[in-house]
């Protein structure tokens, strides 16, 4: 096991305003979307498309759960949950979106801000611990407590939803984590316009050794609009007022012979 950035149930004192980093503006990763560039297969190989891997350390359990969204990917039978507009982002995915960002920083919390919403991953920096086992039940970004280390901050999450039917990926590829996983995230800027995130995810039951991945985040020009839209407003199959599910055509009316 590594040292994890964040003592397990350890609080620590808030910064002040005054010592924390300036991230405003708008930004956006760099790259493409796979989560593991250094291991992706063939190489510069893109997320979600057939044939494309990446090698994270995976346990006999969970290769066998990867091969088979890898096989159905190939099928065309692998339904990514942000596609079909079906679940938010989760949490490492919300790290690794093509979307624009935006980053509110306070002594108490950091708020990361994806444009497709609802995409929000709440950083407490306010000294608080990890809510009691019990209490710490499976979301889609977990809970995530942090301190600030000078200018990074630095962060720990648990208490992740477990994948049911892929509703919950890390990429297109199809990899996915189990409820046993944690965390560690290191943010800070490397320049005026450039911001790194360094990503440490250990799961007893799906690695079996850490597994390391960076992300890069390029600032935007000043004045760039981040403008939030939700996948839903693409759904083909709404809800009639009276709880019918329809069908859109092309034109974007009901092709329901009886819509009510």
């Amino acid at each position: 096991m590594i040292a994890i950035g964040v003592a397990a149930g350890q609080a620590s004192k808030p910064a002040s305003s005054a010592a924390l980093p300036d991230w405003s503006g708008v930004w956006q990763m760099v790259g493409p979307t796979v989560f593991d560039r250094a291991t992706v297969q063939p190489q510069n190989g893109r997320a979600g498309d057939p044939g494309v891997r990446e090698y994270p350390p995976l346990t006999d359990a969970y290769e066998a759960i990867y091969k088979k969204n890898i096989e159905k990917i190939k099928a065309g039978t692998f339904p990514d949950p942000i596609s079909i507009c079906g679940v938010p982002h989760g949490f490492p995915r919300i790290m690794n979106v093509p979307d624009v960002y935006e980053f509110a920083v306070t002594p108490a919390a950091t708020w990361v801000l994806a444009e497709n919403g609802p995409g929000i991953l709440r950083v407490y920096t306010d000294g608080r611990s990890f809510p009691p086992a019990e209490e710490l039940w499976g979301t889609y970004t977990g809970a995530s407590v942090g301190r600030w280390e000078g200018d990074t901050l630095v962060f720990e999450t648990r208490g992740l939803k477990e994948s049911r039917d892929n509703d919950v990926i890390i990429d297109r590829t199809g990899l996915v984590l189990s409820d046993a996983a944690k965390v560690t995230t290191r943010m800070r800027k490397t320049s005026d316009t450039m911001m790194e995130a360094q990503i440490v995810v250990e799961d007893a039951k799906a690695l079996k050794a850490p597994w390391k991945a960076t992300k890069q985040y390029r600032k935007l020009p000043a004045g760039t609009w981040a403008w939030d839209y939700g996948c839903a407003e693409n759904n083909r199959n709404p809800i009639s007022n009276s709880g019918k599910t329809l069908t859109l055509g092309p034109d974007g009316k009901p092709i329901d012979k009886k819509t009510e």
